[in-house]
């Protein structure tokens, strides 16, 4: 952390309603300001968090939300609006909001002019969802599996892979809030469930605990050359 908090520069926290500030819930950006705060670390933490965003989306507002601010450091967030496929409309949509091509080709032209600005670059893949009654009024329909308990994770799952994949192409320093998700039961002995609220989407204040703690420790870590 020393890099970033020596820069002076903020950090930007960039993406949809999971990094959005919440209602009744207190947020990692939250609990990074809260920290920073705490140990008189004089680095701003903005939040450029909007619910319902996807990439697309993102990309129209990035040079005002985030190039402007010239953040030494920015945590990317998206994807589960991306992979959204509206089935509840009418007639149902076949295919995904953004589809994953688009969705990696935005992902890493931020990327790049995050660093062409030279900032650093910390990317957290979406979570994994659970079904609840309003998920599955909503969205209980092929291509999702409804009578699987991880059939709402089915078109996420092949976003979160190509994040994983564009991270190491790109040697961008990576949060997996998904495998997190995915260990928290034998971790726990709990389903993953309980770090989200009852919409089965949301992180709550657990699951914001846990993005959190992972993000402090990853930028413990040394910075890798871009």
């Amino acid at each position: 952390m020393d890099n970033i908090t020596a820069s002076k520069r903020p950090i930007v926290l960039f993406g949809d309603s999971t990094t959005a500030l919440r209602a009744k819930t207190t947020t990692y950006g939250e609990l990074l300001k809260q920290t920073f705060q705490e140990k008189n670390i004089p680095i701003e933490v903005i939040n450029a968090g909007v619910p319902g965003n996807t990439t697309a989306m993102a990309i129209e507002r990035f040079q005002n939300d985030v190039l402007n601010h010239n953040p030494s450091l920015v945590v990317i967030q998206f994807g589960i609006n991306d992979s959204a496929v509206d089935v509840w409309k009418d007639p149902p949509e076949e295919k995904p909001r953004v589809e994953l091509t688009f969705y990696l080709t935005n992902m890493e032209s931020i990327i790049d002019r995050i660093r062409n600005q030279n900032g650093e670059v910390i990317l957290i893949c979406p979570q994994r969802m659970s079904w609840s009654k309003k998920t599955r009024e909503l969205y209980a329909k092929p291509p999702y599996v409804f009578d699987d308990e991880e059939g709402f994770n089915v078109i996420l799952d092949t976003y979160v892979a190509g994040l994983r994949e564009l991270a190491v192409r790109k040697n961008v320093r990576f949060i997996d809030m998904n495998a997190a998700y995915s260990k928290y039961p034998s971790d726990s002995g709990k389903p993953y469930s309980e770090l989200l609220h009852q919409d089965g989407m949301h992180p709550n204040d657990k699951g914001h605990k846990l993005v959190f703690d992972l993000l402090i420790e990853e930028l413990s870590q040394p910075t890798s050359k871009q």
